[in-house]
């Protein structure tokens, strides 16, 4: 949620004016509660918003659950986030699912998104990739960068869908513009192998740098890959180095079996350097000793 000023909550016909719809799993003590928090809440400046809610996440999820139940987007958003990652509240999918079903109902293209996500991982509901498309495809529409993305993933893949190559690139692309960095490298992966696309070198270089400098792993690695096939060494190592600190355990392991492979013994040395540091055991992204 951003510190401003907290919208007013929403009201149904005939609802006693500045409180929210009886919820018969509520007790009175726990209403009462969420009203009073939510009146303190929209007399708040941005400052003390700011630090209530940009603080503890224990401390500030009361405060969020309060807005949440009076109809406040931002905060159903958020609260759906934490109770499916358990941060500052217990972990809860269902209860998850819950609210971004409520936020996305009221049009929020994140809230949208986060549902599509729920049906396709089973998260508070058994896997429904048909849902889970047609929820991605909400949030594209609605111009969610994340949103295009998914959506464009259900649609090279078939899943949930008719396969259509043609149109995930149209979606990789809109989200790439919008400066999403996973999309941006798979943008350049179409391009590179012609899915979708004709194939494009220039595109598919100009894509994975993009992806690159805007922090992905993955496009930092490719981009490293394609710079040593063009024999450019000593830039392609500094971009293997970023993607090697930044990478998942998993991926980790496999950028070094594929480094290994590397016919350039500079490249091939770095692996086996990285392949060392591995097997001390330090945290990955942490391989000092492999630079």
């Amino acid at each position: 949620m951003n510190p401003r000023p907290m919208p007013k909550a929403e009201r149904a016909p005939g609802e006693r004016r500045g409180r929210p719809p009886p919820d018969p799993f509520q007790s009175a003590a726990e209403a009462e509660s969420h009203y009073l928090r939510m009146w303190r809440l929209r007399r708040m400046d941005g400052g003390e918003l700011h630090a209530l809610l940009g603080g503890d996440p224990a401390l500030a999820a009361p405060w969020i659950e309060s807005a949440a139940r009076y109809g406040v987007v931002e905060a159903q958003v958020r609260l759906g986030q934490m109770r499916l990652d358990g941060i500052g509240v217990s972990r809860d999918e269902g209860a998850s699912l819950k609210w971004f079903t409520r936020a996305a109902g009221k049009g929020s293209p994140e809230a949208m998104n986060m549902v599509g996500r729920c049906h396709e991982n089973g998260w508070g509901t058994p896997v429904d990739l048909m849902a889970a498309a047609s929820w991605y495809r909400r949030s594209a529409t609605a111009g969610h960068d994340w949103g295009e993305y998914n959506y464009a993933n259900m649609l090279f893949d078939g899943r949930g869908m008719e396969r259509d190559q043609g149109q995930a690139v149209s979606w990789y692309r809109r989200a790439s513009t919008r400066g999403h960095a996973r999309a941006m490298n798979l943008l350049a992966r179409c391009y590179e192998e012609g899915w979708g696309v004709g194939r494009d070198a220039r595109q598919a270089h100009d894509w994975y740098r993009r992806s690159a400098e805007g922090g992905y792993f993955r496009a930092q690695f490719n981009l490293g890959t394609i710079l040593a096939g063009q024999g450019r060494i000593e830039e392609s190592l500094i971009w293997f180095d970023q993607a090697c600190r930044a990478a998942t355990p998993d991926s980790l392991n496999a950028m070094v079996a594929a480094l290994l492979r590397q016919d350039n013994p500079k490249v091939a040395q770095f692996g086996r350097k990285i392949a060392m540091a591995l097997r001390g055991g330090p945290e990955p992204g942490a391989l000092e000793t492999a630079t």
